[in-house]
């Protein structure tokens, strides 16, 4: 259901019309229309839109269909290669569905969700070259070898290319791999480049930016989607297997291999950033050489048509992030690169989304964020918020070993050296912080004074334990005088007795065997 608010986000406020819209969010034309038409009869504008969440959007566009139950879906692309069968209907496909399913959908929803699905198949798509509207962007097929200098190895570098649609105004620059970090970072650059950005981007189905591809239905990675909404763009991925959706990029890696790349030959690199200084001047030349069969060049239609139409660069350059899907642990934390961030507990259990950055970790849970947190490269180790946790575990956390001895000695003397002889005698204060919580329950059950008693008598008979101190309580013995210290034997004086002096003489006073 997020689709509803970048459909309207692109019908309304940056004016796509309606089959544009439709590639870039990977859904019909139809689909398009009918949340159009819904969100009129419910009397919404952007702004409003723009301040929802999908929930609330999505009980106002569909008020009875929200509620609806779930039911399993059929395999819509199974019943649909059925059909093809001789003497296979859409009513034996119901029937063999309600065999599995017995709680599924009946005959007719089973074919209005059917048809509904059918529909979707129907796409189209238009290729305009309207000023300021298209980005085309795509990788070469020639890489780069870049040596490095400490160990003589040579590593490939790839080369990104985007190409305007209105002017051929062309970029290029080498990164180390296609990935998703630098596939963003290539596409920030861009717009930094040209000083603005376009309407539509158009790229290839590289896994980087499409996560699915489909000739119909391509769905985007969900970074490359949050950056096409920072920039207030939106992206319509090429048809699989149709050069021509994007032979604008086509033609621009053609003329950057034969341009640039050709010219660089049989020079060596021995950094990426040296590699990048070169293109950039020989992509200066590239956008300032005449054409052949036109006035100008790249550059003066740049200048004449595509700069007058970029949309303006927002303020903040655009952060990437990583989107990933995790499950909540019993304990109510998920774990990030081995890091463990806590959630609200009632979550426990429950599927979320995570979004990555490079500074915070934010949890997203029905398209809602439910939890943030500092970004952390500690493995094994948590970040836990107080208010995530249930009452009793919120409970527990507030008593630490330093405010266990705090109340001890605001209970009284004794019971202040039993907790800190508890805490003392173990290899680590932890240890005995179950112990130092027991005692503070028995306070609670017999009263303070009676733990003080207790603790005297735990302390005389050097008992120090919940299990020693508990006993004193049950058995009645803290209502009894405490045992005294047990006095030492007085001194033996003998004539036989020679006394402790006598060990500590030297061997020749002490008389040697005749």
């Amino acid at each position: 259901m997020r689709k509803m608010q970048e459909i309207l986000r692109l019908l309304w406020h940056l004016g796509i019309g309606v089959r544009d819209t439709a590639r870039a969010c990977s859904v019909s034309h139809s689909t398009v229309l009918e949340y159009q038409r819904r969100a009129a009869e419910a009397e919404l504008c952007w702004e409003q839109v723009k301040e929802m969440d999908s929930g609330t959007l999505e009980r106002r566009l569909f008020p009875r269909e929200a509620a609806e139950p779930s039911r399993p879906l059929p395999k819509w692309l199974e019943i649909y290669r059925e059909l093809k069968r001789p003497g296979v209907t859409l009513q034996l496909l119901w029937e063999e569905y309600k065999e599995t399913h017995p709680e599924g959908y009946q005959y007719s929803r089973f074919c209005e969700l059917y048809g509904g699905w059918r529909r979707k198949l129907d796409l189209s798509m238009r290729q305009e070259h309207k000023a300021g509207e298209k980005l085309f962007v795509d990788y070469c097929g020639q890489t780069v070898p870049v040596t490095d200098p400490k160990t003589g190895q040579s590593r490939c570098a790839e080369i990104f290319v985007a190409v305007l649609g209105a002017s051929n105004y062309s970029y290029a620059e080498a990164t180390w791999t296609q990935d998703l970090e630098n596939w963003i970072g290539s596409h920030v650059r861009t717009f930094e480049f040209l000083g603005g950005v376009t309407s539509l981007v158009v790229p290839d189905n590289l896994k980087s930016g499409v996560s699915k591809a489909c000739r119909y239905e391509p769905d985007l990675n969900p970074t490359y989607q949050e950056l096409a909404s920072h920039y207030g763009t939106a992206v319509i991925p090429a048809r699989v297997r149709k050069p021509k959706d994007k032979a604008k990029v086509e033609v621009g890696v053609q003329v950057v291999e034969r341009w640039i790349l050709a010219r660089l030959r049989n020079r060596e690199f021995f950094s990426l950033g040296e590699l990048n200084a070169t293109i950039r001047e020989l992509l200066e030349r590239l956008n300032s050489r005449p054409f052949q069969k036109l006035e100008g060049c790249r550059r003066s239609h740049f200048e004449a048509l595509d700069q007058p139409a970029l949309k303006p660069l927002p303020r903040e350059r655009f952060e990437p992030a990583e989107w990933r899907k995790v499950r909540v642990r019993p304990d109510y934390h998920v774990e990030v690169d081995g890091h463990f961030y806590s959630v609200p507990y009632q979550l426990v259990g429950q599927e979320m989304e995570v979004r990555v950055t490079a500074t915070a970790v934010e949890c997203l849970h029905g398209g809602q964020r439910v939890a943030c947190h500092v970004y952390s490269a500690e493995q094994g180790k948590s970040t836990t918020l107080r208010e995530h946790m249930p009452r009793a575990h919120r409970h527990y956390a507030e008593w630490t070993p330093q405010r266990l001895v705090t109340w001890a000695q605001e209970t009284g003397p004794s019971t202040a050296e039993v907790v800190e002889g508890i805490l003392i005698s173990r290899a680590h204060p932890h240890q005995g912080f179950h112990s130092c919580l027991g005692l503070r329950r028995l306070a609670q059950r017999y009263g303070p004074d009676r733990l003080e008693a207790a603790c005297l008598r735990a302390l005389r008979i050097r008992g120090l334990s919940y299990k020693s101190i508990r006993s004193i309580l049950e058995r009645g013995l803290d209502r009894q005088d405490p045992p005294g210290e047990t006095p030492s034997p007085p001194p033996i004086e003998h004539g036989n007795v020679r006394g402790a002096a006598y060990y500590q003489s030297s061997p020749s006073s002490q008389g040697g065997v005749p």
